[in-house]
């Protein structure tokens, strides 16, 4: 194979990839916690945008439990940024 043709096809690769990761960047997924009561927004790649707290869930004798929702959330919006990931890049 001629050295040419393979930087040209990996320079290539490289524009796909970089659209790609636009393109996620440009999608939203959601996570939630507590029946939708914490509920976090990130973009395709996992950043997350926004929290959004249900004034229900803020307890101020436990804000640990709150803290537990707000992690959750977050981890399931990440989890569903990576599975998107995963679909969009195989």
């Amino acid at each position: 194979m001629d050295m040419m043709k393979l930087m040209e096809q990996a320079q290539q690769m490289q524009q796909q990839m970089q659209a790609a990761q636009e393109a996620l960047a440009a999608q939203t997924v959601t996570g939630a916690a507590g029946g939708g009561l914490v509920t976090v927004e990130a973009d395709g790649q996992g950043s997350v945008r926004k929290v959004t707290i249900d004034p229900k869930v803020v307890d101020p004798s436990d804000v640990a439990m709150l803290e537990d929702l707000v992690a959750v959330a977050v981890a399931d919006a990440q989890r569903r940024a990576a599975e998107l990931q995963q679909g969009e890049m195989g």
